[in-house]
């Protein structure tokens, strides 16, 4: 999907959301006639689930290169994007169970009952239960069934694995090349019908609350959601990232120079769209051409901190919204679940409400859950990219002082009292 077309869409899921609001409002729970709309959305998003991830995961880790020659810089990078990813998840469940944003939002009887029983199925989660949900003795059966966390287990070991078999891994890795950007395609085509599907989710949503309190009741609650997000979102990226960056040494011109990718990313909302500006911009700032050309597109594939923080708190919100309470191994999925399925989302719009559908999954949430959700996700999108974007610069600064080689230190040090004395 170009940019225009993407620009299109998205004004088009704008006046969608308005007009559910009004249609939810206003008819009541006479709207339901429409919900087959919003669930064939849902299906068609659910159709690509199984194909997308597993071709996702296995393109993404494959583009590593071998993993036996990764090294300490790569083993390093890999591990700042992982404790990167998990701490924003962590932030991000702390402050939706302080803030409770779904306690309160009305629902109809039949889905807190259906809610009820989503809890009973998921009690009594130990950590072992946990370990044992990452692997699948039969991932045919786990793909019909839609449990995707040993799928996407699977595709990382696999990814692995197949950069170290030669020709023949080569073969394979386009295959699964091919497959991702095939599906990437079908994805743009169902986001087409994104502007239907969300009218009829947010008007059928309403619509079941019925009555003028209850929908009061539920902007309150998406009102608290959005700022839930918006908040973690500030406090991963202010605390967390600016302690990294004083850690790499830079200070604010770092910030500045980084500013036109980061405009760019909440313009587009897209981490891939923005990734050849923000490769430009760290190349101006001066960092160096390893670190760039490696860390900035292993991040822009694996390290979506943002949306990985937005998966955790939404997957909460849900949980809340329908009575359901998740304990703390449920929680601990949450986090292997969405750092997982924060691997394989692709940088492009709305890629998080596709493998949002994993971490709901890996803990019995309802999908249906996600339908109040799109009325917001158009704007939380592009906030969650950027933070995207400004953890792969930040990852980049950090890993410039593991990446540059003597050679290079040496040169800039010659080079410093020159510059010095073109500069007087």
């Amino acid at each position: 999907m170009s940019h225009k077309h993407s620009m299109i869409v998205l004004y088009l899921i704008v006046v969608g959301m308005v007009a559910g609001l009004g249609a939810g409002w206003f008819f009541g729970e006479d709207v339901l006639v429409i919900k087959w709309m919003g669930t064939l959305f849902l299906n068609a998003l659910k159709m690509t689930i199984v194909p997308l991830i597993l071709a996702a995961v296995i393109s993404g880790v494959a583009s590593l290169g071998d993993i036996r020659k990764l090294g300490r810089p790569g083993g390093l990078t890999m591990l700042y994007y992982l404790s990167t990813t998990v701490i924003a998840i962590i932030i991000g469940l702390v402050l939706v169970n302080l803030i409770q944003p779904g306690v309160g939002v009305e629902m109809s009887a039949e889905a807190l009952q259906a809610g009820q029983a989503k809890a009973e199925s998921n009690s009594g989660m130990t950590f072992s239960d946990i370990l044992l949900s990452l692997i699948s003795p039969n991932l045919v059966k786990s793909a019909v069934d839609l449990q995707l966390l040993p799928l996407v287990f699977f595709a990382v070991i696999f990814g692995a694995a197949v950069t170290t078999v030669g020709t023949a891994g080569g073969k394979v890795i386009d295959f699964f090349e091919g497959l991702n950007d095939a599906m990437m395609k079908i994805v743009g085509w169902i986001m087409y019908f994104a502007p239907i599907g969300v009218f009829a989710l947010v008007a059928t949503s309403l619509g079941e609350a019925g009555g003028g309190e209850a929908f009061l009741a539920t902007i309150y609650g998406i009102g608290k959601y959005v700022a839930t997000v918006l908040i973690a979102l500030a406090v991963h990226s202010v605390v967390l990232f600016l302690i990294m960056m004083t850690m790499s040494g830079r200070g604010v011109g770092f910030v500045k120079d980084m500013a036109r990718a980061l405009l760019t990313a909440f313009g587009t909302a897209s981490s891939s769209a923005t990734l050849p500006l923000t490769m430009e911009c760290a190349h101006e700032h001066g960092l160096s051409e390893r670190s760039v050309r490696f860390v900035l597109p292993l991040g822009s594939t694996v390290n979506m901190n943002g949306t990985a923080l937005y998966e955790a708190i939404a997957a909460m919100f849900i949980a809340q919204m329908y009575g359901i309470d998740l304990g703390i191994g449920a929680q601990i999925l949450i986090v292997v679940t969405a750092t997982l399925a924060a691997i394989g989302a692709a940088g492009i719009p709305q890629a998080g409400t596709v493998t949002m559908l994993i971490v709901l999954g890996a803990v019995g949430l309802p999908a249906e859950g996600i339908g109040i959700l799109l009325s917001v996700d158009w704007f939380l999108d592009r906030f969650r990219t950027t933070v995207n974007v400004w953890g792969d610069s930040v990852g980049a600064a950090v890993m410039n002082k593991y990446m540059v080689s003597k050679e290079e230190v040496a040169l800039e040090e010659a080079l410093e009292p020159h510059e010095a004395t073109a500069s007087e």
